[in-house]
């Protein structure tokens, strides 16, 4: 039988940690203290190497190493080193001065998890432009994230009622999906299409899962608006941007929730092997 221990030095006998098995640094005039363990674990990143005075970068200073770095983003890191994962303040906007902060130490495990975080941390934007006009309500809707518009565009149906003067009018209401001018929007309008004298049809509009039928515009915009809102979107500004015009201009904002991004691969610590003391 053999018993294992962590060879760095981290005091094990009686539970007991003597002043040798920590480390004090001072980064950009913030003080943090961790076991030795903590920065060792990434033999070839900088952290490792300050302790061995193999970096002429790092200079020790009333027994703490002094490091001309963030202390503020230092935090994180630190945080990374304990855990060996990434969790970050849901309002957190300063990815890319992190990850040159986890170049600068060359943690390349942090360096890709910020990576990551970075792409799912990116808030979707939404538009809806909406102009009522006359007998007819036009709708533009923008997203600055694709997947978005897809969904709206698998959601939302025109249905045009043909005029009823006209033969083979009986059939249900022609089902239209919306136009698709690029990826990032979509276009569509309720109401009627024309005049009386030309009976042209109504143009109704159905956003699933609600089956109504809807041409007014304002109606329409209040189910769009709460389509957008139950899924995760909320209202940050709204505008109207042309005088003598009834064109409006909402916006919305979807902020991921943050997730707690960890390494697929726990660092590899010195062990070494020590016979078990014999048993009388």
């Amino acid at each position: 039988m053999s018993l294992c221990y962590w060879s760095v030095a981290t005091s094990v006998k009686l539970g007991r940690m003597s002043g040798q098995d920590l480390v004090t640094l001072n980064v950009g005039g913030r003080i943090f203290t961790m076991r030795l363990s903590t920065l060792k674990q990434f033999p070839a990143s900088r952290l490792a190497g300050m302790l061995d005075g193999r970096d002429q970068e790092f200079k020790t200073v009333d027994g703490q190493i002094f490091v001309d770095r963030d202390g503020a983003l230092f935090s994180f890191i630190l945080d990374f080193l304990r855990n060996h994962e990434l969790l970050l303040p849901s309002d957190f906007s300063d990815h890319h001065r992190l990850q040159r902060e986890a170049l600068f130490y060359e943690l390349d495990s942090l360096v890709d998890l910020l990576s990551q975080s970075l792409l799912q941390s990116r808030s979707a934007v939404m538009e809806v432009h909406f102009l009522n006009q006359n007998t007819q309500a036009f709708f533009r809707v923008f997203g600055s994230c694709s997947k978005t518009i897809e969904m709206l565009s698998g959601r939302i149906t025109m249905f045009v009622e043909r005029p009823t003067a006209l033969p083979g009018n009986r059939n249900s209401p022609l089902a239209l999906p919306p136009q698709r001018p690029s990826h990032h929007d979509l276009l569509f309008h309720c109401g009627s299409d024309g005049t009386a004298e030309n009976q042209a049809g109504v143009r109704y509009i159905s956003i699933k899962p609600d089956n109504r039928k809807l041409a007014n515009g304002t109606n329409v915009l209040g189910l769009l608006v709460d389509t957008l809102l139950k899924e995760g979107f909320h209202l940050v500004s709204t505008r109207t941007p042309a005088s003598g015009e009834k064109s409006e201009c909402y916006v919305f904002e979807r902020i991921k929730s943050p997730q707690v991004l960890g390494m697929s691969k726990t660092p590899k610590s010195e062990i070494t092997t020590m016979p078990a003391p014999s048993q009388k």
